[in-house]
């Protein structure tokens, strides 16, 4: 009798747990682009962030990676990671913009947060935000300003840019580096031209040996320090940099454990924002139904000063760049000032750009 009474207990337990793992549930969701939480970039900015205010809030979150990088896949992935639970997703990217307009009308309960993008169908005829998502740009010109200033005022002449797909936050970067670049030339007093920026668009975020070699070609030719702007092009620009000896900003995020090569890093407070959208939600404050670029003036973009490798460029100096940002005495200009870089107004940098 006592082993059919054990035997039973047993299989109570058992399908206790069973029914236990059945109903395990995600209330934070982050559905990556085809890169990992583990990309040095924006994947993985986005999931500190999450995974930070889930662990010191005792929430259950996970991360869901689609099949393919399209809208239904995205579409899916979202919906799966419903299904499992989640309150809150977290969407990465501009190729989020027509999963998630699609799903802030399938799914009206449940909140999403879209970095660097905006709801809209996929022809790009509507675009909406509903009350259920917020929408997170930043101000990657000022960001993309710090690094091309910094990187003059601390005694480079010869930049590189190597950015991926042409896309605005792309752009936004390279022209900000530009501009960057001419201010402090201007405040050093260097002569007209003597600033030269070699810059290329990759046509997309994969690293590749092309880019490597062509990185490669750049160094050798005298240039001293190019920004790699565009996911795993970056690694393709650091591979190039270990070979040569040679200086590499990253991007997004603080690359600087990527490779002894990265000086520096002009970021988006990927993590910071992620957060605080979380903070907002939880407080009943979620700020949906609206779409706000984060700059200077909220701690939204800059350099990771504390990493960085600068033989001259002080933290001094860095804070008062950053302040003439926030007050406007720096105005770098985005995107929608030029078609290209070239058509930028620049006076000390000579632009060589490569198609």
């Amino acid at each position: 009798m006592k082993k059919i009474v054990s035997l039973l207990l047993i299989l109570v337990m058992a399908a206790a747990m069973f029914t236990g793992c059945g109903k395990e549930t995600y209330e934070l969701a982050l559905v990556t682009d085809l890169g990992t939480i583990n990309d040095k970039s924006f994947n993985q900015g986005a999931w500190e962030g999450l995974k930070q205010y889930a662990d010191e809030n005792k929430i259950t979150y996970k991360y869901y990676q689609p099949a393919a990088a399209d809208t239904a896949s995205y579409v899916d992935t979202i919906g799966l990671a419903i299904t499992g639970g989640a309150k809150v997703v977290v969407c990465p990217g501009y190729k989020f913009e027509p999963a998630v307009y699609e799903c802030q009308t399938k799914y009206p309960d449940v909140k999403f947060v879209l970095l660097d993008g905006t709801p809209h169908t996929e022809d790009y005829t509507v675009y909406e935000i509903k009350d259920n998502v917020y929408s997170i740009f930043y101000a990657e010109q000022q960001a993309g300003f710090l690094a091309g200033y910094a990187a003059v005022k601390d005694g480079m002449t010869k930049l590189g840019f190597m950015g991926g797909m042409a896309v605005p936050a792309v752009k936004r970067f390279g022209y900000g580096f530009a501009q960057g670049a001419e201010q402090a030339a201007k405040e050093l007093g260097l002569a007209a031209g003597s600033i030269e920026l070699k810059y290329h668009y990759t046509g997309a975020f994969v690293a590749d040996p092309a880019i490597e070699t062509m990185s490669s070609a750049w160094y050798q030719s005298g240039t001293e320090v190019i920004f790699g702007c565009g996911g795993a092009v970056g690694n393709s620009v650091m591979a190039a940099a270990e070979k040569d000896g040679m200086k590499v900003i990253g991007v997004d995020v603080d690359q600087s454990s990527e490779s002894t090569t990265v000086i520096t890093s002009a970021m988006k407070m990927l993590s910071i924002s992620v957060y605080d959208a979380l903070t907002d939600y939880y407080a009943g404050t979620f700020p949906g139904g609206q779409s706000v670029t984060l700059d200077v003036t909220v701690d939204g973009v800059g350099l990771p000063m504390d990493s960085s490798k600068f033989t001259t460029f002080t933290q001094a100096d860095y804070d008062a760049a950053y302040a003439n940002l926030v007050n406007g005495t720096y105005a770098p200009v985005n995107d929608s000032a030029a078609d290209e870089v070239t058509g930028l107004t620049l006076e000390y940098v000579t632009v060589d750009f490569i198609e």
